[in-house]
């Protein structure tokens, strides 16, 4: 007899992961990199000081584009766009709009890929793992009790299901200090494959 338990754990998020950018155009690609440059530096400076360690501030991101307009089918430069941007891991999550607002304070243009995690993820996902056996053990006795049958105690196979999807969340705004973020909660699941004799 094979079946499949599921377990899915609901989870408050002790994390964020936010993409901060700076970007800045010029005539002068090295007067616009100085200028990226001058203002990123502004605002790693303003979160450090917010109390963001260091090591939670990774550049993921340094691009320069030229910039064209098109006039009567011609192609006219208009400039260089220079883009820098950071990930920031904040672990104070009611200090997440704060952390944005002074980031755009200090010179960010661009806010993007918010993410929501949990640090030790993988204690959670052995709980739901856990229940996802006991799920299973459960739909075998039914099976069994069904059939009127008796079935070993133990399984003989048990296989994990893997899957590689991304954590899901839901966000919500309901601060009013700050620019708002809300976590709401993330799931972590777990899916196993038990076989067992009867």
């Amino acid at each position: 007899m094979t079946v499949t338990g599921i377990s899915n754990l609901s989870v408050e998020p002790n994390v964020i992961e936010v993409q901060l950018e700076v970007v800045t155009e010029g005539m002068s690609l090295s007067q616009v990199q100085q200028e990226n440059a001058d203002t990123m530096n502004q605002v790693i400076q303003a979160l450090l000081q917010l109390g963001i360690a260091r090591e939670n501030i990774q550049t993921t991101a340094y691009t320069i584009n030229p910039k064209y307009d098109y006039v009567d089918g011609t192609q006219v430069f208009r400039g260089y766009e220079v883009t820098n941007a950071i990930t920031v891991k904040i672990k104070d999550i009611d200090q997440a709009g704060n952390v944005i607002d002074v980031a755009v304070q200090n010179g960010i243009n661009r806010v993007s890929n918010i993410q929501f995690t949990v640090e030790n993820k993988d204690v959670y996902y052995k709980q739901a793992l856990s229940s996802a056996l006991k799920d299973a053990y459960a739909k075998a006795q039914t099976l069994a009790n069904t059939m009127q049958i008796g079935i070993a105690p133990y399984p003989i196979k048990i296989i994990e299901k893997i899957s590689e999807a991304p954590i899901t969340y839901k966000a919500y705004a309901t601060m009013e200090a700050s620019t708002p973020i809300e976590p709401g909660q993330i799931v972590i699941g777990a899916t196993v494959e038990a076989q067992f004799h009867y």
